[in-house]
């Protein structure tokens, strides 16, 4: 049933829609920045701050940006990062909608949490607007201290130096929510339609995090299970036909297991001939499906032995998806005057 809210046209209601983050180029120069930020963040790099101070401006700063630019310049598009196109064609299309239940409401604004546009442009903008409710919406299904946690750190800090704070509600994350299984589902069902045969195996890849951190008491690989049993579920997927496993690891230290790298390698080895993989946890397309999976992994599915790789595309502004994030809102903002 589709929710609505009351009507109340004194309140306005402004919509953060927040999302990681991208360089601004793929240039060395734009990388640096883009990583300084990102690898300074203490949610995301849990070490002693002064020991890390040095190793990230001695030991990663100067080599590590000249490496990803490579990566990201083999996804750049000539309208930008895949990202931003993306993350800023799922806000416009959600203003459309929830204008739709009622004008001149709402506005949605995109704000990135490393990168252009900031969060702290974003809540400016929606201030200056006039918004004195304010829903925070992060694109990230699946909790993890370091992209959920570190992105309420973001917003509270902006919303604690203004003088008036508006009303602030918080998308919870929607790892299981029926709406994003759908949206999820039909995705496959579409990159399955012009296969020739099935794959023999799927796998659902999320974006790994340290071991450490999920022994510290982090829930994300419980709700990374959660959408996978829920996606094999609605998707009709028997036991054995599927797999989770864990891509992006960077250091030395244990993540979570199993690797996608390796999995890929280890079924091409054991007989596996085609494969999909979807990313459930990315709602953009972004490096880490478009090359990561899509160029790295298929080379090195091949290598092994492996014949065909299909990724499937990501949510991105897939109608299914859109109004997925219509109904998550709308659902949030229940009673709110």
């Amino acid at each position: 049933m589709e929710a609505t809210l009351a009507q109340n046209t004194d309140r306005r209601i402004g919509v953060l829609l927040a999302q990681l983050g991208t360089p601004d180029a793929p240039t060395p120069a734009a990388l640096r920045r883009y990583l300084r930020q990102f690898l300074s963040d203490p949610r995301v790099v849990e070490r002693n701050r002064v020991l890390w101070w040095f190793v990230l401006r001695l030991l990663v700063l100067p080599r590590r940006p000249q490496r990803s630019a490579a990566l990201y310049r083999r996804i750049w598009s000539p309208d930008g990062s895949p990202l931003l196109v993306i993350s800023r064609s799922q806000t416009l299309a959600l203003d459309a909608e929830l204008s739709r239940h009622e004008p001149d409401r709402f506005k949605v604004v995109l704000g990135m949490r490393y990168g252009s546009p900031s969060i702290a442009s974003a809540v400016r903008e929606l201030v200056d607007w006039g918004a004195d409710q304010l829903l925070l919406f992060p694109l990230y299904p699946q909790y993890a201290g370091a992209t959920t946690g570190s992105t309420y750190d973001e917003v509270f800090k902006q919303l604690s130096m203004l003088r008036f704070v508006p009303a602030l509600r918080v998308v919870p994350p929607y790892y299981a929510h029926a709406a994003y299984i759908e949206a999820l589902a039909q995705s496959v069902r579409e990159a399955m339609t012009p296969l020739p045969r099935p794959p023999d195996k799927i796998i659902i890849s999320f974006h790994g995090i340290p071991q450490r951190y999920v022994d510290s008491g982090d829930p994300y690989a419980s709700h990374c299970e959660a959408t996978a049993r829920s996606l094999a579920a609605r998707a009709g997927w028997e036991n054995g036909t599927y797999l989770i496993s864990y891509q992006s690891r960077a250091g030395r230290e244990p993540w979570l297991r199993p690797y996608t790298d390796e999995t890929l390698v280890g079924l091409a080895r054991t007989g596996a001939r085609h494969v999909m993989v979807i990313c459930p946890g990315f709602v953009a397309d972004c490096l880490e499906t478009v090359d990561e999976i899509g160029h790295v992994g298929l080379k090195q599915f091949l290598a092994a032995g492996g014949e065909t790789l299909q990724l499937v595309e990501g949510l991105n502004d897939r109608p299914s998806w859109i109004a997925a994030m219509t109904e998550i809102a709308l659902q949030q903002l229940q009673g709110w005057r």
